[in-house]
C-alpha cells in the first residue's frame, strides 16, 4: 500500500491521549502498537488482540514512525566526564 494512503490511517484528535497519534480515530496510540512490536509482540498478536485494528494499521503505525525519524536530527554536544 502507498505510504500515504497508510498515513491517512493516523489521526490526531485532542480529545483522545491529548492529542497523540492514533489509528483512524480510535483509542489505540500509535506508540501503543510501536511498544508492542518493540516488546516481541507479532502482528498477528496484536491484531488478535484488537480485532478491529487491520494489518495496514501496524503498517502506518511503522510509516508514521519511520516518517518522524526521517526528520529528527541530533545536534552533537561534548560531555564532560567527572575526573
Amino acid at each position: 500500500m502507498d505510504e500515504q494512503l497508510l498515513l491517512k490511517r493516523i489521526t490526531v484528535n485532542p480529545k483522545i491521549f491529548g492529542g497523540k497519534p492514533i489509528i483512524r480515530g480510535r483509542r489505540l496510540a500509535v506508540e501503543h502498537v510501536l511498544g508492542m512490536l518493540a516488546a516481541g509482540d507479532t502482528t498477528d498478536m496484536i491484531l488478535h488482540g484488537y480485532p478491529w485494528l487491520e494489518r495496514e494499521d501496524i503498517q502506518a503505525c511503522l510509516a508514521y514512525a519511520h516518517r518522524i525519524v526521517g526528520h529528527e536530527r541530533i545536534e552533537p554536544f561534548p560531555l564532560e566526564t567527572a575526573s
